[in-house]
């Protein structure tokens, strides 16, 4: 079962879906997922999509919806600015805890790419998020730029973007970059995009991603359970991301890497990955408590 939503967030109307499963019965309330979908991308991405109805087959409700900027939301479009995409997070929770087939108690969060990195940042400062998976995620913004950016060339065009963003800045002008020279993605990876996924971006996108820490914060999420999955050669996000973000986290947190999968591992279902997150969640986040 899907049903299309709307819920506010900053005075923008956020639109989504709730999957709810097929056996729920009047007057229950189910634990909860927010599925958070990826940079400048949107509800409607397999990344997004095939959690929902997976979750929604174990016995969790789950809600998909896009970002401000994205999508079917509103917002300036092509804006995309992490801490306002937490904030996105926040009143999505507020939104779920006031609907009566929620357990407003147990709700969680689960992302991927940018959207792992903005749960695991949200989990850090939302206490109300009670569980936290992360998909191909990432914890310093800076160190992940220079290993996106890794050959001498590369980083000097990057810097150069940047100097060039900041000085149209301080002019009062906007610098639009485009998608694959703030996050590249090698071409055979580039069909998991969703279609309508943003294609450029202003510069104030690249310099909040630049400046995101979830590192600084994943340490608050405990004694919250922690799913941390990545690829072990991911050719988008670096998997030493997804270590550091172990290494600042606190018990408990479990830490994955897949060596069949690559950066969309949400998109291929994975068999290896479906089995350790519903071993986790039958450990920390059973569906029937």
């Amino acid at each position: 079962m899907e049903e299309r939503v709307v819920f506010q967030s900053s005075g923008l109307q956020m639109a989504g879906f709730v999957h709810l499963p097929n056996d729920m019965k009047a007057g229950e309330r189910r634990p909860a997922f927010l599925v958070l979908h990826g940079f400048g991308s949107n509800k409607m991405s397999s990344n997004c999509i095939n959690p929902c109805r997976m979750l929604a087959q174990w016995g969790y409700a789950a809600m998909r919806f896009d970002f401000r900027g994205c999508g079917e939301s509103e917002g300036e479009k092509s804006r995309v600015i992490c801490l306002e995409q937490v904030e996105d997070v926040k009143n999505a929770v507020s939104y779920l805890a006031t609907r009566r087939d929620i357990d407003g108690t147990r709700i969680a969060a689960v992302g991927s790419s940018f959207g792992a990195a903005v749960a695991v940042y949200a989990g850090g400062v939302d206490e109300r998020l009670a569980a936290i998976i992360s998909s191909g995620g990432w914890g310093d913004g800076e160190t992940k730029f220079r290993r996106q950016h890794a050959s001498p060339e590369a980083w000097a065009r990057f810097a150069r973007m940047m100097e060039d963003g900041r000085r149209a800045k301080a002019d009062g002008r906007t610098l639009m970059v485009p998608r694959f020279d703030i996050v590249p993605i090698p071409p055979h990876l580039r069909q998991n995009l969703a279609s309508n996924s943003i294609m450029e971006f202003p510069f104030d996108t690249v310099e909040s991603m630049y400046e995101f820490r979830a590192n600084e914060v994943v340490g608050r999420i405990a004694p919250r359970p922690l799913l941390l999955l990545h690829s072990s050669n991911d050719s988008v996000t670096p998997t030493e991301q997804s270590i550091r973000l172990f290494e600042h986290a606190r018990q408990p947190t479990d830490l994955h890497l897949f060596a069949e999968t690559d950066h969309f591992m949400f998109s291929d279902e994975n068999p290896r990955v479906v089995a350790v997150i519903r071993a986790w969640l039958d450990k920390y986040f059973p569906a029937r408590a």
